[in-house]
């Protein structure tokens, strides 16, 4: 399996789903949610609360109390209580400029 797969593919279970909330990009709403599961790729959580009539198209999971820890994600699927997510990650991120260059 080629490496960048394989990474795709490691997901880490929480035996305890550990607390976060869901956050509208433009902070209109927020959801208190559960993440359940973690890849590098993307998250599933458990809601408790309606998401209906909700912009889920695009929002942040804030995975600390302060927001300073968070994540921008989009909905991949919705399973009653559980959603898959997939992280956004900014263009050009990961990408390192060589020390050299200005």
């Amino acid at each position: 399996m080629p490496p960048q797969k394989e990474q795709e593919s490691r997901w880490v279970a929480f035996e305890h789903p550990l607390q976060s909330q869901m956050m509208a990009i433009d902070g209109t709403w927020r959801r208190e949610c559960k993440l359940k599961d973690v890849s590098d790729v993307g998250a599933k959580l458990q809601v408790e609360t309606s998401i209906e009539g909700l912009a889920l198209k695009e929002f942040f999971l804030l995975l600390s109390s302060t927001g300073l820890a968070y994540r921008r994600c989009q909905l991949e699927r919705v399973n009653g209580e559980e959603l898959e997510v997939s992280f956004i990650r900014p263009k050009g991120k990961g990408k390192r400029q060589p020390s050299g260059a200005a």
